[in-house]
């Protein structure tokens, strides 16, 4: 039996601050992510008849997360690849389709929603604006997907935290995909905690990103109970 681990929050602004560093020296901090995030996915298999993956991929660094962690699911299993943003993250992208990936529409993608074990959903991150209600594309795909639930809904993993949810105050509107797993990266998110965030988030699986001198001296917005703590290990040098 997994026992909790209670851990601080932190805001968005927090997150990012304690990250530039780390970014500005080259620590491949989305590989590391995307690996450990595939890990965790993998785990959500195990109990699959038919392993087929939907990753939704936003315009951000979320849908490079995810497409990164794509690329490593195709080697063991079927993944298609959905992007919702106007924009899309594109050596992640050229990755996962190298890697067997296929991209898919959005029609197709809801008329095989039952078929689907999990979707990854990468659409937004910590970066999104105050406002962080979908929309467009990514908003129908998500809409569509709540709408299957009366039939065998895809187990939702979030990348970093449920797209649509504050990553701050947990505010969300109705276009969320409610989480088995939230894999979030580095700290975990005020957001999944407060508000919406527990009936959205699910299980919290953290990834240790190696932010703790950057986040040392800095007030923590309060403390989250997470399944467990995973270090993030090297991911191969797409």
């Amino acid at each position: 039996m997994t026992v909790p681990v209670r851990v601080p929050t932190y805001t968005a602004a927090q997150v990012r601050a304690a990250e530039r560093p780390m970014l500005d020296a080259g620590e491949p901090l989305m590989l590391r992510a995307a690996a450990a995030l595939a890990t965790v996915v993998k785990e959500q298999l195990t109990d699959a008849s038919s392993p087929r993956i939907l990753v939704l991929a936003g315009s951000g660094d979320n849908g490079g997360d995810a497409l990164y962690a794509a690329a490593h699911l195709a080697a063991h299993t079927r993944v298609d690849v959905l992007t919702v943003g106007s924009r899309v993250h594109e050596p992640a992208l050229a990755e996962a389709l190298r890697a067997g990936a296929q991209r898919v529409e959005l029609r197709a993608a809801l008329g095989a929603a039952s078929g689907y074990a999990i979707v990854v959903d990468g659409i937004l991150g910590i970066g999104t604006s105050s406002d962080p209600s979908l929309r467009g594309v990514a908003r129908d795909a998500v809409m569509g997907l709540l709408s299957s639930r009366g039939e065998r809904m895809p187990r939702p993993v979030a990348v970093d935290l449920p797209s649509g949810l504050h990553p701050d105050t947990g505010a969300a509107d109705d276009a969320v995909l409610p989480a088995a797993v939230t894999v979030t990266f580095g700290a975990a998110k005020a957001g999944l905690v407060t508000g919406r965030g527990p009936e959205l988030a699910g299980e919290i699986v953290l990834v240790d990103l190696g932010l703790g001198p950057g986040l040392a001296g800095v007030e923590p917005a309060g403390e989250a109970s997470v399944a467990r703590v995973i270090p993030a290990k090297p991911g191969p040098a797409f």
